[in-house]
């Protein structure tokens, strides 16, 4: 009975819930301008694999589903929770801010550094295994698959800042997106 009072308090510290008293507007206002914020930092250049792809899904349902009130036991559809909060998929938003940052890249001027690590290959010894996917190699199959721009004319496409911003905001969330 001691160990599961206690067991209780520990998880009391280390999950803080989401006040009761706030209403949802102010919970899905701090959702948007603290929690995402923080859990997405620096994911323009982050390589998606599937592992990441779903701790994040994890992460972001996990609040949603204290936002609106629900446990896994309800067993909801988290597309259900999405529409009914009103909010997108957080993986959509990360993807299209990556394709974004393709675009800026794709119209930099020569020269800049960002475009200048863009198109450098890695010298030298690596590790034993399977290298990993670098972030050209992984934005260029993410135009592909999600957009249908073949590689060889993505930075062309890419650099006209109107086409590509129209094509972004096309961008369907992901078919298997729960």
């Amino acid at each position: 009975m001691v160990f599961d009072q206690q067991q209780q308090q520990q998880q009391k510290q280390h999950h803080p819930r989401l006040v009761k008293e706030l209403s949802r507007k102010a919970k899905l206002s701090i959702y948007r301008s603290i929690y995402v914020p923080v859990l997405t930092y620096g994911h323009q250049r982050w390589v998606m694999t599937e592992r990441t792809r779903s701790r994040i899904q994890a992460a972001e349902l996990s609040f949603l589903r204290r936002v609106a009130g629900l446990s896994l036991r309800d067993r909801v559809r988290s597309s259900d929770i999405r529409e009914e909060l009103g909010v997108e998929p957080l993986l959509l938003h990360i993807e299209r801010s990556q394709l974004g940052w393709l675009g800026y890249l794709a119209r930099m001027p020569s020269g800049r550094l960002p475009l200048e690590v863009f198109w450098t290959c890695p010298t030298g010894r690596r590790p034993r295994g399977r290298p990993r996917t670098r972030w050209r190699d992984y934005i260029s199959h993410l135009a592909w698959e999600r957009m249908e721009v073949p590689p060889e004319e993505l930075m062309e496409v890419a650099g006209e800042r109107a086409v590509w911003a129209s094509l972004l905001k096309l961008l369907p969330p992901r078919p298997g997106c729960r």
